[in-house]
């Protein structure tokens, strides 16, 4: 399902909806389309709007400050683009840089995004022990990051300037 970004009317990113509840808000005048698909509408009996990518509400939502952005292994694949941190293949599961079994745990600096072959020629060894080398450093980051990474915003064609991530 088609994933549409919230932001606040401060322009801050606050969450990712369904593109029904994004179509839902704009029509009860709780939000604006910012930025939409180019060439794709909602149309119905009164209704012709274009399909919305972002959405900034209309009222500024006051949100608990987030420091940081919550580990998910969704959220390492999504970070990592779906490509191993040793090969650089399509990677379907997360690898943890540090074992859990030598005191490593779930952390952003920790897992990295890794196919399985690479994951279980590591096996129980840190890339050193098992002479593999990683291709990227893991990173923390910051939860308007996780947000825009989780909605497929990171990729700059299509988008307004101030929106996409730095390179």
């Amino acid at each position: 399902m088609r994933e549409t970004l919230v932001l606040n009317a401060s322009f801050e990113p606050l969450s990712a909806v369904s593109l029904r509840r994004a179509v839902v808000l704009v029509l009860q005048n709780k939000a604006v389309i910012e930025h939409a698909h180019p060439g794709l509408r909602v149309r119905a009996a009164d209704v012709d709007l274009p399909v919305p990518l972002v959405i900034r509400l209309c009222r500024y939502v006051r949100v608990p400050f987030r420091r940081r952005a919550p580990w998910s292994r969704r959220g390492v694949l999504v970070r990592d683009r779906h490509r191993c941190a040793y090969c650089g293949r399509r990677a379907t599961t997360v690898d943890h840089v540090v074992p859990r079994s030598h005191g490593g745990g779930d952390t952003w600096l920790n897992t990295v995004a890794s196919c399985a072959e690479d994951n279980h020629r590591k096996a129980d060894r840190t890339p050193e022990q098992a002479g593999m080398r990683l291709l990227s450093t893991p990173f923390e980051p910051t939860p308007s990051d996780a947000l825009l990474l989780a909605v497929g915003m990171a990729e700059r064609e299509g988008l307004p300037e101030w929106l996409a991530l730095p390179a």
